[in-house]
Parts: C-alpha cells; structure tokens; sequence
C-alpha cells in the first residue's frame, strides 16, 4: 500500500528477516522489543540501534559501559544543570511509529502513536517564558509529547539501585479561568515495567498552574543492564484542549543516577591498584 506511512510492530516477539518492502516509500516502521538478530545486511536499511533495541536490549549485556545518563527532551542544545548534571540533546523528530539510539548507544527513545485529528500534531514543544519552581528554567522550555506511548532507555547501565529523577512542566493551559483553562493531560508512568504513578496530571500536581516546574523521584532495579522508562496515555483526561489533538504524555527533561558507587567511570571500568588487589 503505497499510502501507507507507519507501522507499529515493537512488543511482539517477531524474529526472522524483513520483507522487501521494509526500505520502501518512507515508510516508519517500529520494531522496538522483538527478537530479531540484526546484521549488517538488514540493519541498515532502518535507522541505527534497533539491534540494542531488542526484547530486554541486549547490548552491553554483562559488559556495562555508563552508570547515568540525563536527557534535555526535544532539545536541540545540550546543557549542564545547576548541580553539574549534564543533560544530552534530544531534537530527533519521532514519528508515529519512530525510535531513536544515540551514536554512543548511550540511550534511547521510542514513539507509538499518531495524533487524532490533529492539523498539526506536534511530537516536540517548545516555550520560551520561564518557568516556576524551576532550578533550570531552560530544560522545561522543551518538551517531547506522545499521543500514546513514549519509552526512554538506558542502556549498557551498570547493575544496581538507581534514582530516576523525571521534571514536567505544563505550558499548554492558560492559568486563567477560561474554557482552555479546563484541560487536562493524564497519564501513567511505568518503571522497569512496574505502574509508578497512575492517572499523574502534571498541572495538578503543580497546584493547578502551568508553567511551573514538576519533579518526580523514583527508585529502580537495573538487572539487566539496561532501564526502561515508560509513559502512556490510557485515555483520560482531555483530547481537544487547547487545540484538536492535544493529549497524551509530555516530558521535559530525565536524569538517571546510581545509588552506589559505580565500577565504571565515563565507560571505562575503573583500575584496581595493586595494593587493593593484594588486600583483597
């Protein structure tokens, strides 16, 4: 079907090679968490890092490279925050059926879902006035939105007990009493696959005001030297407020960081001295 311009397969357990027409007429095809051995000759002709990409993202598998990575969503400058961390670019325009690797395979993003009825259904918003609450304004001035379901990944993570920090802020909704003022963005947040938060509204819990800064602490297990952050749109809230196709859940910025005292440093395993090596 040459009208045909995404297709959502990621999550099933799909191996094998893939058919002709995968390369064909633009065509966006998410093939995120299935069982497919990539080489050289089907790898490149989708975008880089699915092969890290598959069920339980098997790259640096018992080999970790990092132990943290932060991420400036929509991005397209990166930036070092207010407590040294540094915050990676994050511009790439993800489709309806889209993800994304950085070159070091560092992390990574995927998107499902397309904006109903939308004239022009933005996957990346931007604000320029400053936000309350705020300890970087500027991270909060960029937004990545899903209309159904946004996963981020690290990967080659050192094993261990990690805080996952997660910052919103809502720019849509006027603070004025008006009837733009009565939308509402609802979603759920899942960690490592685990429900985290249901029904979070980033404008509630921000008072009922918009631009004003929201962060989220978790605690999660990497086993699997990888984590998987994950937010989805379960249908509430309001789909047409302040403008047709405005929902789902939006992010502004994530940072992961260890709650130990990590083996490897800026991916390379720390040295032992030999007078630790004889004391142990």
């Amino acid at each position: 079907m040459p009208s045909l311009k995404n297709m959502d397969f990621s999550y099933n357990q799909l191996s094998g090679m893939f058919p002709s027409w995968v390369p064909g007429n633009n065509l966006q095809l998410n093939l995120v968490a299935n069982n497919f051995i990539l080489g050289s000759s089907n790898n490149s002709i989708l975008p880089s890092g699915l092969n890290c990409l598959q069920q339980d993202i098997p790259c640096f598998r018992g080999s970790p490279e990092y132990y943290s990575f932060a991420v400036d969503c929509g991005s397209d400058r990166s930036m070092r925050g207010s407590d040294n961390t540094f915050y990676e670019i994050d511009p790439t325009n993800l489709g309806a059926a889209s993800y994304y690797v950085t070159g070091q395979t560092r992390w990574g993003v995927s998107n499902v879902g397309k904006f109903n009825e939308a004239p022009n259904g933005s996957y990346i918003m931007r604000s320029s006035q400053q936000f309350q609450n705020a300890l970087n304004s500027e991270l909060f001035q960029t937004a990545r939105m899903s209309p159904s379901s946004l996963r981020y990944y690290g990967i080659g993570l050192e094993n261990g007990n990690y805080t996952i920090e997660l910052q919103f802020g809502e720019f849509a909704y006027p603070d004025s009493p008006t009837w733009q003022s009565t939308g509402r963005r609802v979603f759920d947040i899942y960690l490592q696959g685990d429900l985290k938060e249901k029904n979070f509204d980033v404008r509630k819990t921000a008072g009922g005001k918009s631009y004003t800064a929201v962060y989220k602490k978790f605690n999660a297990t990497v086993s699997k030297n990888f984590i998987e952050i994950h937010l989805f749109w379960a249908g509430k809230g309001t789909c047409c407020v302040p403008t047709q196709g405005y929902y789902g859940p939006m992010i502004s910025a994530l940072s992961v960081t260890p709650n130990f005292t990590p083996n490897v440093r800026n991916g390379v395993p720390k040295k032992k001295s030999k007078a630790v090596q004889f004391l142990e």
